[in-house]
């Protein structure tokens, strides 16, 4: 199923989320404009949202959310794997890294597990981009509630979160 263009009538997060997109020029894969889509219903794996969009599960920027020594991490991993959370830790120089709540979630981006977008927090979050996540030439992100996707690449993930390569599985 293809995504359905945005409407000025969507969440404030999918707004947000689209507005610092434009600001920051980013692009899809193609090199143009990187624009959020509401998909019909939400999608709140990385399985649902290849299989909504139609692409490989490794395709799917997956945003999971950690708290790293009670910091929020944002890790953008590739849906076709789990984060070695120790091995991350390790790398990161993190003492404790485990899963966020739903409320550590929300408090820190704004935004629901499901839906939580690379972009668009209160505050920014440091993060991590997967580097498997470089093998596609378009990956698709949430965009803010989990019904919203974007296209973007590998290389604009890291651009536009200011986030560091790193392997996480």
């Amino acid at each position: 199923m293809q995504p359905h263009p945005n409407v000025p009538a969507v969440h404030p997060n999918v707004q947000a989320v689209q507005r610092i997109l434009d600001d920051a020029d980013a692009r899809d894969g193609s090199g143009g404009p990187s624009r959020v889509c509401l998909l019909p219903e939400a999608v709140h794996t990385a399985s649902a949202a290849a299989e909504a969009l139609g692409v490989g599960v490794g395709a799917i920027a997956n945003s999971l959310v950690f708290d790293a020594d009670d910091a929020p991490l944002l890790v953008l991993t590739s849906g076709a794997h789990r984060v070695d959370t120790a091995g991350l830790a390790a790398s990161l120089g993190v003492t404790r890294l485990r899963r966020a709540t739903p409320e550590f979630v929300k408090r820190h981006t704004g935004q629901v597990i499901g839906g939580v977008a690379p972009v668009g927090h209160p505050r920014p979050i440091r993060t991590v981009v997967d580097t498997a996540l470089r093998a596609y030439d378009e990956v698709w992100a949430a965009g803010g509630v989990p019904q919203a996707v974007f296209p973007t690449t590998y290389a604009e993930l890291l651009r536009i979160t200011s986030g560091a390569p790193a392997e996480v599985a």
